[in-house]
């Protein structure tokens, strides 16, 4: 049985995924994010007990297959961006339409409907917060992040950035250094 599961964003989620679901008395065959795959057939009052363990830790269980659909584009693109050392050198709807095996016009106008945005802004706005992440980790080049992002140009990911944050990649560089000097001096 597959436990469709809400907020697993990283693999730390997914140890603690794995744990909760065998500390609860079931065998666990294959964990990744968004979902549990667990040996048993679950009974209601069992997927109760789960899920009253899930909601502390700020996961929920996802019963309805649209918000499946949903959450597997989601973590999708998460690993794609976050947990890959590739770049996302893909066309996404071809992409999204393998994975999740339904028609790209549909889980676009239902991914749309739910989360109040196109899947192109939800994988772009993952793509600016990975560059967020590589630009305080300062350990590589506008252009270098560019490239590992897979941005046609510097120009083209500055322009996304800005478009996304209001500032630019150099002084969003900026504003970071400056607070994390601050904090140097508590």
């Amino acid at each position: 049985m597959k436990l469709y599961i809400k907020n697993m964003v990283c693999n730390r989620c997914i140890l603690v995924i794995e744990n909760l679901v065998k500390d609860s008395g079931f065998h666990v065959i294959k964990t990744e994010l968004g979902e549990v795959e667990i040996m048993e057939e679950l009974n209601p009052e069992q997927i109760k007990l789960i899920e009253s363990k899930l909601k502390p830790l700020g996961f929920n269980l996802i019963g309805n297959r649209k918000a499946q659909i949903i959450e597997k584009i989601k973590t999708s693109i998460i690993k794609l961006i976050h947990h890959s050392e590739e770049a996302p050198n893909i066309n996404l709807s071809a992409y999204l339409t393998n994975l999740v095996n339904y028609d790209y016009n549909y889980i676009s106008n239902i991914f749309s409907e739910t989360e109040g945005k196109p899947i192109e802004k939800f994988y772009i706005t993952q793509k600016i917060e990975k560059a967020k992440e590589l630009l305080v980790y300062d350990e590589l080049s506008l252009s270098q992040i560019a490239d590992k992002l897979n941005y046609s140009s510097v120009a083209y990911l500055s322009s996304q950035f800005k478009k996304m944050t209001g500032l630019t990649p150099s002084h969003f560089k900026k504003i970071k250094e400056k607070k994390r000097n601050s904090l140097d001096y508590l």
